[in-house]
């Protein structure tokens, strides 16, 4: 990373804004894509912000690096006030950190792994039963059982125990919900809410779009690049087309008979129906497409008229990527 000065010009108070990032891009091999380009937010105190994408966009170098395990190519950034290359130490005592890939000691059992990170941060694991209580208490009767053979949302439910263990005021959550069942995804959001709660400043990547709602913001990215950074409602509120789904008996045919189209703008697949927007036209669109539909001989044909997802939004943003050049916006 360049040796620069740079961090003067960053205008947020890091006591309203710990996680501050700007222009932040990382490659690991010369002439290819890089995992980062330009990369810029920040997250306000007590924020519960949602950071959204595929695998492979870019979320974990990112977290990676705002947690002073990977240095960025250029950019800059802070934690709490922090330098995220000079104060490495000070933001690794401060914050939580939960990786997307379970890291905790499997052979240890569960309140072995506890005792061991609260030795590490010089606390005691009943002084901070407060801040973990209503988690703890749900892998108690657990205690004595090996980490390795805990279920999927048990070792996440402990993993989050570990972060919070010496009461951090930022927690970074890399993909916390990846290979867990609904319920116990729906369960640790719950968590998040009640954490934010008490006034801790929450990022947390998800490839699962539907998650992105329960954030306060969030910032759509794709192959490295920010899409957009906004609240979940005015990301779905602004989506510039009117949105249909349509679906028939041969559903597969419909997709191909739609995309040859000149009326269409956009039709992909999403789950049993298609997702069409329209360009520029006059008089019942769902009239216009059911007639189209019937001209090419497909039974059954359905036309709604819905409301756009944040996956809708995303995939629009994704394949025309009006930012790519730019910065996204961040109210």
């Amino acid at each position: 990373m360049k040796k620069n000065n740079l961090y003067t010009s960053l205008s947020p108070d890091p006591g309203d804004t710990p996680i501050i990032a700007e222009h932040i891009s990382k490659s690991y091999n010369k002439g290819t894509a890089p995992a980062l380009s330009n990369v810029s937010l920040t997250v306000k105190k007590g924020e519960l912000f949602g950071l959204i994408g595929p695998d492979g966009a870019g979320k974990t170098t990112l977290f990676r690096i705002l947690t002073t395990l990977l240095l960025a190519d250029s950019g800059q950034a802070r934690i709490s006030g922090y330098d995220v290359v000079k104060d490495f130490k000070q933001i690794r005592s401060t914050v939580g950190y939960m990786p997307g890939k379970f890291s905790l000691y499997q052979d240890l059992t569960v309140q072995e792994n506890l005792t061991f990170f609260a030795a590490l941060f010089g606390t005691e694991v009943a002084t901070q039963y407060e801040l973990i209580r209503d988690i703890y208490d749900q892998i108690e009767p657990f205690k004595n059982r090996r980490a390795g053979k805990l279920s999927g949302g048990m070792k996440q439910k402990l993993a989050l125990c570990c972060a919070l263990i010496h009461k951090p005021s930022v927690l970074f959550l890399d993909e916390p919900t990846t290979g867990v069942d609904v319920v116990s995804r729906r369960e640790f959001w719950e968590m998040l809410q009640k954490l934010k709660r008490q006034g801790i400043t929450i990022l947390v990547s998800t490839p699962y779009m539907e998650e992105a709602v329960l954030c306060d913001r969030i910032a759509l990215i794709q192959n490295g690049q920010l899409l957009n950074i906004d609240t979940p409602s005015q990301i779905t509120g602004t989506f510039p087309a009117a949105l249909y789904a349509v679906k028939a008996a041969s559903i597969y045919t419909l997709l191909k008979d739609l995309r040859s189209w000149n009326q269409v703008e956009s039709c992909y697949a999403f789950g049993e129906w298609l997702h069409v927007t329209l360009r520029q036209h006059t008089g019942d669109a769902r009239a216009l497409i059911r007639e189209y539909a019937a001209a090419k001989a497909h039974q059954q044909v359905t036309v709604q008229l819905i409301a756009p997802t944040i996956e809708d939004s995303f995939i629009r943003l994704a394949t025309t990527n009006p930012l790519q050049h730019g910065t996204p916006n961040q109210p």
